[in-house]
């Protein structure tokens, strides 16, 4: 009896360890939802940290390819995972959340779930949480690389191809990257000399790339380019100066950071703002 009673107890404090099972929330309570664990969760969004696609400039191409892809998918037509890669900060992540706000704009319904890169292994078990609803979704991972002894790439192939189930048909993924073939040149290059068999060894971190159907390229910026976003920026905020100071002013902040970006530019017209008495609500 006695060891019944301790059985009982073992199984009654199990329980209680474990974690409840997971229910999917409110789809219809926010278009963005952040994906977290331990335990697993959606969490909504109800507002989501972007700029205007109209804001977004030298990325002409990219911009019209990714809408274009992410409008057949919100039609419900076929569409491409898409890996936007190449310089920091033009505007990668910007364009896709931008790109998701045009799509609402445009009154067709499309929820974005931002997945962090060290919880891929838990991307199973969102993919088939998702599988399961009506609403279509972009599944964001923004900054994705790996390094030499990462496995999680491993998990990331369960969106990119699906197993045996295929990636949902419900469920297109949109990840960012300072790196072409998601993981460094040097490493690349070191793997293959002291592998046993040098092809081999990095296929298939390389290969992960090629899952992507859309590559898109972001380049660095030049002056003309990098003026026109911070007169852009003025322009639609509502914040007013003369040619010539914002422009000193425009580059000398980029000087003193040693860049000229689109991160660079709205981070000097965060700062020209404030000194306006401007808002960015």
């Amino acid at each position: 009896m006695a060891d019944q009673d301790m059985m009982k107890r073992i199984a009654e404090a199990l329980e209680r360890m474990s974690p409840a099972p997971f229910e999917a929330p409110d789809f219809d309570s926010a278009d963005a939802f952040v994906w977290h664990v331990s335990p697993d969760r959606l969490e909504p969004v109800q507002k989501v940290s972007r700029v205007a696609l109209e804001l977004l400039v030298g990325v002409n191409r990219s911009r019209d390819t990714l809408l274009e892809n992410t409008l057949q998918f919100a039609d419900g037509l076929p569409a491409n995972n898409a890996l936007l890669w190449g310089a920091r900060g033009m505007g990668k992540s910007s364009l896709v959340k931008a790109v998701h706000a045009e799509v609402l704009n445009r009154g067709k319904p499309l929820k974005i779930v931002e997945l962090q890169r060290e919880d891929l292994p838990s991307v199973s078990r969102l993919l088939n949480l998702l599988r399961g609803s009506e609403h279509r979704f972009l599944l964001f991972c923004d900054d994705l690389s790996f390094s030499h002894d990462d496995q999680h790439y491993k998990s990331l192939k369960a969106v990119l191809d699906g197993g045996i189930e295929g990636r949902p048909d419900n469920v297109v993924f949109y990840a960012t990257s300072n790196r072409r073939h998601l993981m460094p040149r040097d490493m690349i290059e070191n793997e293959r000399q002291s592998a046993i068999n040098p092809s081999e060894a990095v296929e298939e971190k390389v290969s992960l790339s090629d899952r992507f159907g859309l590559w898109l390229g972001f380049h660095p910026c030049d002056q003309d380019e990098y003026l026109a976003m911070i007169r852009g920026y003025c322009n639609a905020y509502g914040v007013e100066i003369d040619e010539d100071t914002l422009w000193a002013e425009a580059i000398e902040w980029q000087a003193t950071r040693g860049a000229r970006s689109g991160r660079v530019a709205w981070q000097y017209f965060t700062d020209l703002a404030g000194r306006k008495g401007v808002t960015l609500d």
